[in-house]
């Protein structure tokens, strides 16, 4: 179990304006990297949604997913809040269960997930957290289960694009490091963990010349032994 030693966020006092705030920083661009892989996700049949926030992408998900179950964690009770009364207004509450728990230590109290979706969440996680919480759930996970990530990146390319990016990326840490008490400041190595617990990425889509990034990763049925971890490239 990771050791948690940072204090913990305070997502509830950002609740009520993160869509707002959302659009004051990249307009639409984040509802439409969030979206973008939807139709992949709404083949599932139970749901893991971890860090939803105001539940955009969870009530959508159910309201295109008549056959889905969803599961949304999240270590706000003011965003769960918002989340279980946008799904209320889609009709689609009798699937949905929520967990207020830091997904960081958070243990699944079952088995079946063939979906799992983190939208801007990754990057609230120090590297040794993003691994001991992929380490955890995928036990959890049925063989090829999906795992779908939208996130921001350090583009390749020019320096001035790279450098513009690091700019962005920074002010927002900074921005809600100070709105919430978030200490991470780098995104972790989230492809190369995914990896390293036997996902295989299926499906990319870049925006912004690549700030943004939607993905498709899907656990392999022959997954790794996990004693043999470490010899994995």
């Amino acid at each position: 179990m990771v050791e948690i030693a940072a204090p913990l966020p305070q997502f509830d006092r950002i609740a009520r304006v993160y869509r707002a705030m959302e659009y004051l920083s990249l307009g639409p661009m984040l509802e439409r990297c969030r979206f973008h892989f939807l139709r992949e996700a709404g083949n599932a049949r139970r749901g893991l949604v971890l860090g939803d926030g105001d539940g955009r992408f969870v009530a959508r998900l159910l309201a295109e997913s008549p056959h889905l179950r969803a599961e949304a964690v999240d270590l706000s009770q003011a965003m769960l809040a918002l989340l279980r009364k946008r799904v209320a207004r889609e009709g689609a509450e009798d699937r949905l269960s929520t967990v207020c728990a830091d997904a960081r230590s958070f243990e699944p109290a079952s088995r079946g997930y063939d979906l799992v979706a983190t939208h801007f969440f990754l990057d609230c996680l120090t590297e040794a957290e993003m691994d001991h919480m992929v380490a955890r759930l995928r036990p959890r996970l049925d063989p090829g289960a999906r795992w779908v990530v939208s996130e921001f990146q350090i583009p390749e390319g020019r320096r001035l694009k790279i450098w513009l990016a690091r700019a962005m990326i920074a002010g927002l840490y900074s921005a809600f490091g100070m709105l919430t008490g978030l200490t991470v400041r780098e995104i972790p190595p989230w492809r190369r963990l995914l990896r390293s617990h036997g996902f295989e990425p299926k499906a990319r889509r870049g925006w912004l010349g690549g700030l943004l990034v939607a993905e498709v990763w899907e656990l392999s049925e022959a997954t790794l032994h996990p004693a043999a971890r470490s010899h994995r490239p």
